[in-house]
This record gives structure tokens, sequence and C-alpha cells, in this order.
């Protein structure tokens, strides 16, 4: 957090370089935001399993909350100007604790509900960190540093909801936790900025992005929703291949141990490696792991084949910003990132819901890897057809 020319947390054409303190806020209250997300297959598997979800719910369950988050973090890009940060981010955590333990005791279609109103608090709070790292010189850093920090948060939370909390107080011991946490993070978002400088536009242009950045966060949508797909369904799949859910609650938060090595290493390679050969690694690797998802495997290999998953997972996300950027220099299409992440892990488990039975959620394997082939087609037809 340097205060060198070269280092400046926010470039000057942008808006002034933040302080170690406001900037470890805006990133603070981006982990608050994602926290449930990272325990959800955990979560909604012991709704499922207290009989309160079905198996289509889970994939209702992920939908609703992440699109809501979604929707409220891209309508927020477009329409909010990006002050009072404090007073937002504070409201927004103290809504987002308040839903997350009304949640507890419902089931079904309250349940749904309940995660839709919290998805929208954590769609606030996502903005604000977003929109700090559109800011920065080296986005691709900055994403990394957030999403390691977000995921070594949900590794936490994932051992403890794994031998402790699920364990003894089932489902609303989980919920109960995050609505702690979520009200833990009123403090950070205390010490955020007043407000942020507005992002430069062409004479006469508006607010939404262009052509090419709008496609290239449509292919983002459609890449992302590969690995919502399968990550939602990860306990029924565990079950699938006759393992408790004490095995896929261990596979989740090993998982999230190779997230936080993958996003250490994506933020290491940041300027070193172009975001396309990326993308074409992880998705050779991504298809691996879901083929040996497909067929029953013993214990320790379902373990490791989720860890390698989870690593490559955290290696795609930093990198979509700079792709973004690279079809839309503006960088009006890099504020809506975020958004576009969270649609993409909503479409996933929504579609899934078609292919899936409470007999057989297997389905969701090969769903996948057909969203994971298009996404990368379409961000090949922007990569070759980028201007010189």
């Amino acid at each position: 957090m340097s205060s060198t020319p070269d280092d400046h947390l926010v470039h000057d054409a942008v808006g002034p370089p933040l302080s170690p303190l406001r900037a470890t806020a805006c990133v603070a209250v981006g982990i608050n935001s994602l926290l449930a997300i990272g325990v959800s297959p955990a979560l909604l598997g012991a709704l499922a399993d207290e009989h309160r979800l079905t198996a289509a719910q889970i994939g209702l369950a992920a939908m609703v909350e992440l699109l809501a988050m979604g929707v409220i973090t891209a309508g927020m890009g477009l329409v909010r100007r990006p002050n009072r940060l404090r007073l937002i981010g504070a409201l927004a955590s103290l809504g987002l604790a308040v839903a997350d333990a009304a949640a507890m005791g419902s089931s079904g279609q309250g349940l749904l509900l309940f995660r839709g109103l919290a998805g929208a608090c954590e769609g606030v709070l996502l903005w604000i960190t977003v929109s700090m790292i559109a800011r920065t010189i080296t986005p691709e850093r900055w994403a990394g540093v957030f999403f390691a920090t977000q995921t070594a948060s949900q590794l936490v939370l994932a051992i403890a909801f794994a031998v402790w909390i699920i364990g003894r107080w089932g489902a609303d011991g989980g919920l109960a936790a995050l609505a702690a946490v979520a009200a833990v993070g009123i403090l950070p978002a205390l010490f955020l900025p007043g407000r942020f400088a507005p992002l430069m536009t062409e004479a006469g242009a508006s607010g939404a992005p262009p052509p090419r950045g709008l496609f290239a966060l449509a292919a983002t949508v459609v890449l992302v929703s590969a690995g919502g797909a399968v990550n939602v369904y990860l306990q029924p799949l565990a079950h699938q291949a006759h393992l408790s859910g004490d095995v896929a609650r261990t596979a989740l938060w090993m998982s999230l141990g190779a997230q936080v090595a993958g996003a250490t290493t994506a933020t290491l390679l940041a300027g070193r490696i172009r975001y396309f050969t990326i993308f074409v690694a992880t998705g050779a690797i991504y298809l691996i792991c879901w083929a040996g998802l497909g067929v029953p495997l013993p214990a320790w290999l379902f373990v490791v084949d989720n860890m390698v998953a989870g690593f490559v997972a955290l290696m795609v996300g930093p990198f979509l910003t700079p792709f973004i950027i690279d079809a839309d220099p503006s960088r009006r299409a890099a504020m809506q990132v975020g958004a576009a992440q969270l649609v993409g892990g909503a479409a996933g488990p929504l579609m899934a819901v078609f292919v899936v039975t409470d007999v057989d959620v297997r389905g969701v394997l090969g769903l996948a890897a057909g969203l994971l082939l298009t996404g990368l087609a379409l961000i090949a037809a922007l990569r070759f057809t980028a201007r010189r």
C-alpha cells in the first residue's frame, strides 16, 4: 500500500490514492458481502438434510441470493454516485445481519425470501469494493488481494461450520453465525472513504458500457455460471458417491484453502501472464475435475478433486477484470464485473434446477461443461477480434 507513483491504490486520473486504512475497509466490507456464498454448499446441504429444502430448491436458494446481489451491485454502479459510503455500508451490514437472523427456523419459500433479502444487502456492500478495485492501476492485483482475503475468511467460517456449528446446532446455527459476522461488519464500514471520484467517460458517452464491454460481461456471466452450478450441489454429489455430509463439508473447507492459494498465485502472476492463457488452462483442469465428480470416488480423492477445482476457480476470478478492461478501456464495464460474476453464479444454479432430481444430480456436471466451453468461445471471439 505504498504511496509511490507506480503503486497508488487509486490512479490519479480516476481518484486520489487511498490510505491503507480506507483501502482495508473497502476490502473488509466486500469480505462481509461474500462470506455466506463461501459456505453456502454446507448451509444449503444442511437445510436439505433437515428437509427444509428440496434438491431443486437448493439451486433456487443459491440463485435468489446471488441474483439479488448481482442486480443490486449492477444497479448501484449504474445509478448511484459513490458518496456517503460510510452510511450506506453500515446500513447494508445491519440489514444483512437482520436478514440472516430472520431466516432461522424458516423453510421452503420463506427461506428463499430471506436469502433474497440478504443478497440485496450483500450486493450493496460488494458495490463498494468493486468501485474501489475498478479505479486502481492494477485491478487484477487488487482483485487478487480481495479474492485471497475473502476466501481466507470463508475458509475459517467453513472450518467452524464443519467441525462445530453445523454438527451441534444444524442449519440454524450456521444462519446465526452469519448474522453475528454481518453485525461485526458494521465496524469496517465506519472507516470507508466518504466518496469515490467518478469514472471518466468519453465526450457524449453515457454511463452504460459500450457494446464490446457488454459482450465481455455476457461472456463472464456464461463462464462463471459453470462453476456456480456445480458448487452448490457439492453435498448432493457427495451423497451420490455414497459419501457422508461430513466428507462434503471437509471437501468444502479444504477447497477454500486451495482457493486462497489460487488467489495468491493469481496475485503474484498479475501483469506477468495474459488472461486468455489462464482461462484456457483452468478450463481444461475444470473439465477433468468435473468428470471425476461424475463417478464414485473414495473420500480422499473426492476431497482432492474439489481442492484442485477450488484452486483454479480463484485463478480465474482476478483475471476477469483485466479481460473486461481490455474489451472496454473506459472501465465502465469493469464497474459491473462483480455483478456479472454474481449473475453468472445465480444463472448456473437456476439452469441446474432443470437437470437435477432428488435421486440424481449428476446432470449438473454436463451442464457445467457446456457452459464452460461456451464461455471460453465467447472470450476467444473477443480476444481475437481485439482492436490493434
